[in-house]
């Protein structure tokens, strides 16, 4: 069966219409300001769109966007080839500012610049990580085995927790 032109696009735009939360999530994670975060979500969209007709739905739809999404954002810093700044990622749907305590507030921030300080395939595994993926989950969107990223999330734990009683 063959799908039109017509269809592929609604498709589409119906599939980034429901899932553009988790691009925007990625862009906030991998680039540094508003301007660089706008042209990071057009390279992932237009990424996708080249990707989309080879889509096999062996995966969920949101898997394959995680996956291109991270692969196009890691390979835009690469390209960028300049040393990782420290940004705050807006890692949450909420501001937590609204519910947290002040001392709540400083180790959220304090997480946000250690996640932000991390390698950028670290920092994919501690996003999808934060958003209750399951290590199978974040293995088909990374490209590893359910195995590795339950070594490497406890390698960064343990990192994280060492950077954190360095500070304290």
């Amino acid at each position: 069966m063959t799908i039109s032109k017509a269809q592929l696009e609604g498709d589409f735009i119906q599939m980034v219409q429901q899932h553009q939360w988790l691009v925007y999530k990625v862009c906030s994670l991998y680039a540094d300001d508003a301007e660089e975060r706008k042209d990071l979500f057009q390279e992932i969209l237009l990424q996708a769109w080249k990707a989309y007709p080879g889509y096999r739905g062996d995966a969920a739809i949101s898997t394959w966007l995680y996956r291109v999404s991270l692969n196009t954002a890691i390979g835009h810093r690469r390209k960028r080839s300049r040393s990782p700044d420290i940004v705050y990622p807006e890692l949450l749907h909420h501001h937590p500012e609204d519910v947290l305590t002040e001392t709540d507030r400083e180790q959220y921030k304090l997480l946000q610049q250690m996640i932000a300080g991390l390698p950028q395939l670290d920092k994919a595994l501690v996003l999808l990580y934060l958003e209750d993926k399951s290590y199978n989950e974040i293995a088909a969107i990374m490209g590893i085995s359910a195995s590795n990223v339950g070594t490497r999330l406890n390698r960064i734990k343990e990192k994280m927790k060492q950077q954190a009683q360095k500070i304290s």
